[in-house]
């Protein structure tokens, strides 16, 4: 998409943004060498995690100590060895991986153009609940369930579903057409990466064409919608805050 001098497709509000493709710039992040690095989403914008892509260089890596901070990742492109905790595997396009806090990870010997997602938050226990373990695994081997009962609007939940996880991280995608049923309004912060297809988001009283490669952020209580336009199904990657107290 051409972009006229002096204009760009992103918006940043007060509880919400669009960070188009166009005005990306790279960031030095310890523990990344040999990648260009964009920090899209983090708490000087208001938001209580961060999202960060990562495109690597043939020989990049990513080396990062187990800390406070947990990690959910999701490999866009290409492909890499991938290890975390006491995991490791060979990985390519649709891998997905949670770090728990305490847990190094690392993505070594990447195909050039290797692209990452990355969402992280400080890990907030649960008391008399298991810490979580450290996953390595395929998007394409998790079913897409129908979004209450529209099979043309279907959900890829990632994680399991329990109360020792304190983040989500789902796959959404639509047929052209499909829509998410109603406006919805809660407490659940958001990021998410587009990764295929077109649409149009509505970010409280904003509406805003959408296509793959565009982030959003969405705060507590931002009402928000989309539909899928057209000729291709629209899907994207969101994460999620949940399974904590309201106070």
């Amino acid at each position: 998409m051409s972009i006229p001098y002096g204009q760009t497709r992103t918006r940043v509000a007060a509880r919400h943004a669009l960070i188009a493709p166009d005005g990306h710039v790279k960031s030095v992040v310890p523990g990344m060498t040999g990648a260009a690095t964009i920090v899209l989403i983090n708490p000087t914008m208001g938001a209580r995690f961060a999202q960060v892509v990562v495109t690597f260089e043939a020989g990049g890596s990513a080396v990062l100590p187990g800390n406070d901070v947990e990690t959910a990742g999701y490999v866009e492109t290409g492909g890499a060895i991938l290890t975390v905790g006491g995991l490791k595997q060979k990985v390519a396009a649709g891998a997905f991986f949670y770090a728990p806090a305490g847990a190094a990870w690392s993505i070594t010997a990447p195909k050039k153009g290797t692209r990452v997602t990355l969402f992280q938050k400080k890990f907030e226990p649960l008391a008399g609940v298991a810490a979580p373990e450290a996953i390595i695994g395929d998007a394409a081997k998790v079913p897409g369930q129908p979004f209450l009962g529209d099979p043309d609007a279907r959900l890829q939940v990632l994680l399991p579903d329990g109360p020792a996880f304190d983040l989500a991280m789902n796959i959404f995608t639509y047929q052209p057409g499909a829509t998410l049923p109603f406006v919805e309004t809660h407490v659940m912060e958001h990021g998410l990466l587009m990764l295929a297809g077109q649409g149009v988001y509505r970010l409280e009283d904003s509406w805003y064409p959408v296509a793959a490669g565009d982030v959003i952020w969405m705060a507590s209580y931002c009402p928000q919608w989309f539909v899928a336009m057209g000729k291709t199904p629209a899907s994207y990657l969101y994460y999620k805050d949940v399974n904590r107290a309201a106070l």
